[in-house]
């Protein structure tokens, strides 16, 4: 039986390699074992940062929603116990895009939020 070389086979899996990391500074777009660890390297990082911009997006809405309501005369944790007491079932995201675009709604919100903070 003849000898099988890897040839073909390996420079496809080179090139493909390569071509996932294209655009990287110096030999981490050229040479396959400075691609690899670039590769592998960059696929941590994306898993990684994607639970990172979950958590910071999190953040970024509270900071807009307690700078929103402290605009109102209401601390963010008590406007947010307002509304749970109120059954509101508005999550932050929608929350801080209304203080940020639509300031009357925001109001009605920290109105009714007050209410039931008067009722505790």
């Amino acid at each position: 039986m003849t000898r099988t070389k890897t040839g073909v086979v390996r420079r496809r899996r080179h090139k493909k390699i390569i071509k996932l990391v294209r655009g990287q500074w110096g030999t981490r777009g050229r040479l396959f074992k400075r691609s690899n660890e670039a590769m592998l390297k960059s696929l941590f990082y994306s898993y990684r940062d994607r639970k990172a911009r979950r958590r910071d997006m999190r953040r970024l809405w509270i900071t807009r929603i307690n700078a929103a309501s402290r605009n109102h005369g209401l601390s963010y944790n008590r406007f947010m116990h307002g509304l749970k007491r109120a059954s509101v079932e508005l999550d932050r995201k929608i929350l801080a895009d209304l203080a940020v675009r639509d300031e009357t709604a925001f109001a009605q919100l920290v109105t009714l939020s007050s209410e039931h903070q008067a009722n505790h």
